[in-house]
């Protein structure tokens, strides 16, 4: 299948065009000028509009199907010598694809490497070593790096032509000419000179300079450079690899057996993909829950790590929803499919993520024009380093030797690797720590922030409503008025009623059955409870039914000041007790927003709440400022007013009057899961943790723009010092292949740390 999205129009003298999108999956690239070429060659296509991300090895095409095709962007892609098919549209499938294509290409490197090492180790110990030498040993030298340079470093002479046969150039062809040249003139020197008589030793000095008065064979230059360029593209290879499996992982998270119910509950063994929706499945103990659904009936604690980073599990009831993927720690449940395929919130977060990588950072833009037109300026350092040297009164020796490590040490891989790297490893680690960076341009944003505004329900606060206190009355027990109240409530959907079900269950009391049960909106619920009439509900309505309240039970007499809301309960024609619920604030939000301060934010708590309530919440979390009762179009009023005050602004909620403010924002974070339209109006998106996870959130966005800068720092400084030691001479080929390789292999490893990241130790 292709996976081509349409929705995208575009305004033209005919009107409005309508576009499609495709993802192409790509072989052959070996660095930045590859993806570069590619780039360049689909942009070129009419109607097309593409970026190609050298770390993931994908290009993503945005075109009209009225005036160019998939088939042409494929030819396109395969005339210019690389390979080029497209993507899957099963997220699992195309997971596994891109897991084999790594694991096969890392060990075909490594096949390489292994045997190039095995024989260029040789070479320079007896370049280095005069005591091994022998008479003849530059013939034993001669047999043993000439299968290094043409089998070894095939891969970098099939590239190099490749691009030269349409008349393009890449980084290989600065490796292939630089070898080759070595090579060529080690045979000039072995069969033309004296070299190849007398078994002259071969000079090998870091400074590359040589006293010799005749011309030295590089045999060691062109074998030891392919063995330790070899030796950089498999650790990069093996890098990119591990910087892909966090969304291999989350794509195919969710694939499993599963034991779908008929309706006359026979039970049938079927694999997750083959679901659909409406299908009733059973997840015993130890089973992942094979699509998302609903919970139909069962209690089990729950393990959403894979989707949520939470390490805690989460206890859930019929009614609940649940996650493909997510782990039934205990229990037995009964989960009708709500979404199956492509459409599970696995899939959709696999997806994002990887639309993400593909993405670029504005900074990569100018990294690409520059790698475009690098490699032909290095060919032309390289040539004139070698004139200039030589009609200066250099000797061939000196002036080739300068030329060739010139070529050899300005390749630029570790530009090209420099962002798309850090954002692969930055944006997968968040993904496994339940964290959705929607592209690069968010790391920006995240960076300049100076003020947090979080929404109080369900974002500082948990979202659920829970029983704070139970005050029981005169000598009743706290479990009987508990047991009592719980059985009256036990068929209602309130969160009220919700709330007292589930202290009942945390004392562990039994619930009797009610009868007769009438439940009046917004007052309460009456009902027989073991032959006895029960009222639960405002004091008022148990008042109405007959129940005498013993004093003056108000909020003040409850004894609490708190935002809570009171729920009466009695029986026998007296109230028997009150229950104190609220919407509790969430352990860790207090020292999230002391977190955030040290991030150097000032933090604003905003909701739709009376100032009362938003007050006390707010002294309790310390933030620096309150603002109350604000209406959901109110709230994108108050961002557009801190933005006016030169503020930039995170917003952060979870509910669809969240949605403006997010938008308007200069980053919008939604947590807890939140709504669909919160999630598709933020930058951000924190599947679990609340504001502990937007701390993780900013912390982790930071890091990874710390490391992209970082390595261009690196990129960008390795190839102006390199470039005018080597043409000075200073550096000998040798050593720079090994400086070359080890600066990509060092952009990889600073990117891999972001694999290191923890989260923040919340207080």
């Amino acid at each position: 299948m292709t996976k081509v999205e349409s929705g995208a129009e575009l305004g033209d003298a005919r009107g409005l065009v309508k576009l499609d999108q495709v993802e192409l999956d790509l072989q052959g690239m070996t660095c930045a000028s590859c993806a570069a070429r590619i780039e360049k060659k689909l942009n070129k296509l009419p109607g097309a509009s593409a970026t190609v991300n050298f770390a993931t090895e994908k290009a993503s095409v945005t075109f009209d199907p009225a005036v160019v095709s998939t088939e042409d962007m494929l030819a396109a892609v395969t005339a210019i010598g690389y390979g080029a098919e497209l993507v899957k549209e099963e997220p699992e499938e195309e997971a596994a694809a891109g897991t084999a294509r790594s694991h096969d290409h890392a060990s075909e490197l490594l096949q390489r490497l292994v045997f190039s090492a095995m024989l260029a180790v040789p070479v320079l110990l007896l370049s280095m070593i005069p005591q091994l030498e022998f008479r003849n040993w530059q013939w034993l030298a001669f047999t043993l790096a000439t299968p290094v340079v043409f089998w070894g470093g095939l891969p970098f002479h099939k590239a190099a032509w490749a691009s030269l046969k349409h008349f393009s150039f890449s980084m290989d062809t600065l490796i292939s000419m630089g070898a080759l040249a070595a090579y060529g003139w080690s045979i000039y020197a072995l069969f033309f000179t004296k070299a190849g008589d007398q078994g002259f030793r071969m000079s090998f000095s870091f400074t590359g300079a040589t006293s010799r008065m005749h011309p030295d064979i590089y045999l060691e230059t062109a074998s030891v450079v392919v063995a330790v360029i070899l030796f950089g593209r498999y650790l990069e290879a093996k890098g990119k690899r591990r910087s892909g499996s966090a969304i291999s992982d989350l794509a195919s998270g969710g694939s499993v057996a599963v034991t779908v119910l008929g309706v006359d509950g026979h039970e049938t063994l079927r694999v997750s993909r083959d679901l659909k929706v409406g299908d009733r499945f059973l997840v015993r103990a130890g089973e992942k829950v094979g699509t998302d659904g609903v919970v139909e009936s069962g209690e089990a604690n729950v393990d959403f790590s894979l989707l949520t980073g939470e390490s805690l599990p989460r206890r859930v009831l019929p009614g609940d929803e649940i996650v493909g993927g997510a782990v039934n720690l205990d229990g037995r449940l009964v989960v009708r499919a709500t979404r199956v395929g492509s459409e599970t919130a696995m899939a959709q977060l696999a997806k994002i993520v990887a639309d993400a990588q593909a993405k670029k950072a504005e900074v990569q833009h100018l990294v690409d024009r520059i790698s475009s037109v690098f490699v032909p300026v290095v060919i032309a350092l390289s040539i004139g380093t070698a004139l200039v040297r030589f009609f200066t009164g250099d000797s061939v020796q000196a002036a080739f030797t300068a030329a060739v490590a010139v070529l050899i040490i300005a390749c630029p891989c570790a530009m090209g690797l420099a962002t798309p790297m850090a954002l692969l490893v930055g944006t997968g680690r968040a993904a496994q720590l339940g964290i959705l960076i929607r592209g690069p341009e968010v790391l920006e944003s995240a960076r300049r922030i100076d003020t947090v505004v979080l929404d109080k329900t369900g974002t500082v606060t948990t979202g659920r409503m829970s029983v704070v206190r139970a005050i029981p009355l005169g000598d009743t027990t706290e479990a009987e008025l508990t047991a009592m109240a719980a059985a009256a409530e036990a068929g209602s959907r309130h969160p009220l009623a919700a709330a007292i079900m589930v202290r009942a269950d945390e004392l562990e009391v039994d619930v009797p059955e009610a009868k007769s049960v009438l439940a009046v909106a917004g007052q309460g619920v009456s009902a027989i409870v073991d032959q006895v009439p029960v009222v639960v509900g405002k004091l008022a309505y148990c008042q109405d039914n007959g129940l005498v309240a013993p004093g003056d039970l108000t909020r003040e007499s409850a004894g609490t000041q708190a935002p809570v809301s009171l729920v009466y309960a009695g029986w026998g024609g007296e109230v028997r007790g009150v229950f104190e619920i609220a919407d509790q604030i969430r352990p860790d939000s207090r020292g999230a927003i002391n977190a955030l301060k040290h991030l150097g934010a000032e933090v604003i708590l905003l909701t739709g709440d009376s100032r009362q309530a938003a007050e006390l919440v707010g002294r309790e979390l310390a933030v620096d400022r309150v603002i109350a009762e604000v209406t959901p179009e109110g709230k994108g009023q108050v961002v557009d007013e801190l933005l006016a005050q030169g503020k930039r602004v995170a917003m952060v909620g979870d509910g669809i009057n969240d949605a403006a403010a997010l938008a308007k924002a200069t980053l919008g974070i939604s947590v807890g899961g939140g709504t669909d339209v919160a999630k598709e109006a933020s930058d951000l998106t924190v599947f679990g943790g609340g504001v502990a996870g937007v701390v993780d959130a900013v912390r982790i966005a930071r890091r990874t723009l710390g490391t992209i800068r970082g390595n261009l720092f690196w990129a960008f400084a390795y190839n102006t010092a390199a470039i005018p030691l080597a043409a000075l001479g200073l550096v000998n080929p040798v050593v720079a292949g090994t400086a070359m390789a080890f600066s990509s292999v060092f952009v990889v490893g600073n990117s891999v740390r972001l694999f290191g990241f923890r989260r923040a130790h919340i207080d």
